[in-house]
């Protein structure tokens, strides 16, 4: 299935998600432009957002609806470096869509939040990794997570990309992130219920542009 068809098959499973359908190509539009100039997506949340910023990372850092098998280039590099071990590597290596969950770092993180300032430790991680042209993704059911905000704010002041995932209001994040999905929803459950499939398709969807059949 191409991408086009990965968009259609999700509004006709979750036909509410609709309404984001514009927001959602304009996420899945800012992933491609990333990573077509070698950028990082670095996504965060807290609690089960947190997860799925954890899940996400999961997705794009190895095949998740295709093989993505090395080029001829990295096969001739570790080749060269040490025959005995590069049909090992080079047959179970994958080519991976670079992207960081803030969260799961977790000695950075509590030590920042323990010595520093608990509300800023996803903002100094955007700092640090940030680069003009990357881009950051908050999910926040609610939108008014502040900690995921100041690593927005962080993110786009260093020249990112802010994609904000949150529910129907979208709270403090729609102030802030150029990208906005706003599912209809607006309890915590079932705003992190259609939260899944949007990062899923997108991530199929990025996935299925850059590794052709």
């Amino acid at each position: 299935m191409n991408e086009s068809g990965k968009f259609s098959d999700l509004y006709i499973k979750y036909p509410e998600l609709k309404s984001c359908s514009d927001d959602i190509m304009r996420a899945y539009e800012t992933l491609i432009t990333c990573y077509s100039g070698g950028g990082t997506l670095l996504v965060c949340g807290n609690g089960g957002s947190s997860a799925d910023a954890d899940h996400i990372v999961g997705e794009l850092m190895k095949g998740f609806m295709r093989k993505r098998p090395v080029g001829q280039e990295i096969k001739d590099l570790l080749g060269n470096l040490d025959p005995q071990v590069s049909g090992y590597l080079t047959r179970y290596l994958q080519v991976p869509l670079p992207a960081i969950s803030l969260g799961s770092q977790s000695a950075l993180q509590t030590a920042f939040a323990n010595d520093v300032a608990p509300d800023l430790a996803f903002a100094q991680s955007a700092f640090g990794y940030g680069r003009k042209g990357d881009v950051f993704l908050g999910i926040s059911t609610s939108g008014n997570s502040k900690n995921v905000y100041y690593a927005a704010a962080v993110a786009v002041s260093r020249g990112l990309t802010a994609i904000g995932l949150t529910g129907e209001d979208g709270g403090m994040l729609k102030d802030i992130c150029q990208v906005m999905i706003r599912v209809p929803e607006t309890s915590t459950p079932a705003v992190q219920e259609l939260h899944l499939p949007v990062y899923h398709v997108l991530c199929a969807a990025v996935e299925a542009h850059f590794f052709r059949e």
